[in-house]
């Protein structure tokens, strides 16, 4: 019999709700409370996924504390605030990505996750995609030789038509689009995706970073509302890893005919590998030795995956490493620093 779990909510908005469903499926889980400082959607939320304890604050639900792990899944900006407490409270706890909105928030969560002792990972939900792992896996075991090259892209389109939804009038897109509400943009949303996508596969971190940053007219006076549209909206990144490859790394919201979609090129002295992720399907194709000569690609099967929901509950239950972690979260979080600063530093305009 697996060994029971009980769940607290943190935060109760639209991704809540997956992730209240994604529990709810896995055996021995118990959905036991949730938090939330608006009361009416506080209600709703519990109501609908039959949760009994509700709290307002954070300090009285660890006062309470008949829980044994938290989902965290507030702004971005509260990220920090809001974690802190159930870590010190010895609570294990799933973050929404990213980790935090800046490196040195991000660092302090990894040091007290590992001080605490604690089962901690970050909702960087694209590692369930079976193409990626099984690509990680072929470079690990040197299928394409030395890492040189890659090209990495996510996909969005959803500034340019309302297949999500209207973005110019409803708030659960809109703070997407606001630095005052806490986004860091697409680089932030998304970027975080692409750069732990291209980095795992290759099975290295990146050692230099360049990045250029764009915010596009989206509304008479940039604003709609309480909300000025500021965040960027593009971002292309130039990457250096650890053995000297080098590779770029793009994210956008405008990619018309793109829902959301993931993709990685990437070259090694000995074959190639391309994966994908397009339209909630994953596709890993290789050329590789003898085929170079004729350049002839395969498909490549991969595996369906546990999802990061089940693995959170399997890392509890010690089935699982936990994976990715809040170490993993800040090291990604310093990639996003470093993109934000030289994005700053590149003022000069050169007219042709």
């Amino acid at each position: 019999m697996a060994k029971p779990v009980r769940l607290l909510i943190l935060g109760t908005g639209g991704m809540a709700n997956n992730h209240a469903e994604k529990f709810k499926e896995i055996q021995g889980v118990t959905l036991v409370a949730g938090i939330d400082t608006r009361p009416e959607q506080l209600t709703a939320f519990a109501d609908r996924h039959g949760i009994e304890h509700r709290f307002s604050s954070i300090e009285d639900a660890i006062a309470w504390g008949q829980f044994d792990a938290v989902t965290n899944v507030t702004p971005d900006a509260a990220h920090y605030a809001t974690t802190l407490p159930f870590l010190a409270a010895g609570k294990h706890i799933l973050c929404e990505k990213p980790l935090s909105t800046n490196e040195a928030q991000a660092d302090a969560m990894a040091a007290a996750a590992a001080a605490a002792g604690v089962v901690n990972m970050v909702n960087l939900s694209y590692r369930n995609v079976g193409a990626l792992q099984k690509a990680a896996a072929m470079v690990r075991d040197g299928a394409i030789g030395t890492v040189r090259h890659f090209e990495a892209s996510y996909l969005q389109s959803w500034l340019t038509q309302p297949a999500w939804g209207h973005w110019d009038r409803e708030s659960q897109w809109l703070w997407r689009l606001s630095t005052k509400h806490g986004s860091k943009g697409v680089l932030g949303d998304v970027g975080i995706h692409i750069l732990d996508f291209a980095t795992f596969i290759a099975g290295q971190n990146a050692t230099e970073m360049s990045c250029r940053l764009a915010t596009f007219h989206k509304a008479p006076g940039d604003q709609i509302g309480e909300y000025p549209l500021d965040a960027n909206d593009s971002a292309t990144m130039q990457v250096l890893l650890e053995n000297g490859a080098l590779g770029t790394v793009v994210a956008t919201r405008f990619a018309s005919g793109h829902l959301n979609d993931l993709r990685l090129r990437i070259y090694g002295d000995k074959g190639g590998l391309e994966v994908n992720w397009e339209k909630d399907i994953s596709r890993l194709r290789a050329c590789l030795e003898p085929d170079l000569q004729s350049a002839t690609w395969h498909d490549v099967e991969a595996p369906v995956l546990a999802s990061i929901y089940q693995r959170f509950i399997g890392a509890i239950r010690g089935e699982c490493p936990a994976e990715p972690d809040f170490a993993r979260g800040a090291m990604l979080q310093r990639l996003l620093d470093r993109a934000e600063q030289s994005a700053a530093q590149q003022s000069v305009s050169l007219k042709v």
